[in-house]
């Protein structure tokens, strides 16, 4: 019997560790697309263009490179989205204004104020901690089906405090690793 319940909890940390990656990959992608002094594919690269009257990600539409430290240059590979492409960079919450040579666009990147940099890192803070939500969602709902397991006699009581630790170092690991993610971001945003 102790070798299925040895399987159950590991099944479920398992999952737990799973899905709480999953959140550190959700906030990684996030932070990705946030503003930084240095011009970056992902800042743009989820931006929704309407083509053909459906969103889709402008990395689905068009190369983005970065010829030169603060610019991005987008080309399209089908002419016709150029105007939709260039509205969408204008409706965007990015501050950027598109410059169109007609085989491409060209987006040149300010350097921060230092009010806009304070603002980003509020931003991220504020990212950072619904990701730490997300983890400890995922903490709960774990912990809540470790105790029915246990109350269902599928594992021991034993077994629930070994499972509850092994979750609460899973957190705690996770915890860590969104700070550290955080700190690096921060720093890319307040790096002049």
């Amino acid at each position: 019997m102790k070798i299925k319940e040895d399987e159950v909890i590991k099944d479920i940390l398992k999952d737990a560790e799973t899905r709480m990656q999953g959140a550190i990959h959700a906030l990684s992608d996030d932070l990705a697309s946030i503003r930084t002094g240095r011009a970056s594919p992902a800042l743009v690269e989820r931006l929704p263009v309407e083509y053909y009257g459906t969103p889709t990600p402008l990395m689905q539409l068009a190369s983005i490179s970065v010829p030169e430290p603060r610019s991005l240059m987008i080309k399209p590979f089908d002419p016709t989205t150029m105007k939709s492409i260039e509205r969408a960079i204008q409706a965007s919450e990015l501050g950027l204004n598109p410059n169109n040579d007609g085989k491409a666009i060209h987006l040149n990147l300010p350097p921060l104020t230092e009010e806009r940099r304070r603002d980003l890192v509020k931003h991220v803070h504020s990212r950072l901690e619904e990701a730490r939500v997300a983890v400890r969602n995922i903490r709960r709902d774990v912990h809540n089906d470790l105790r029915d397991y246990e109350k269902e006699k599928l594992i021991s009581e034993d077994d629930l405090k070994r499972g509850e630790d092994e979750l609460q170092k899973l957190t705690d690991r996770f915890i860590e690793e969104i700070s550290k993610v955080g700190q690096s971001k921060e720093k890319e945003i307040l790096e002049v």
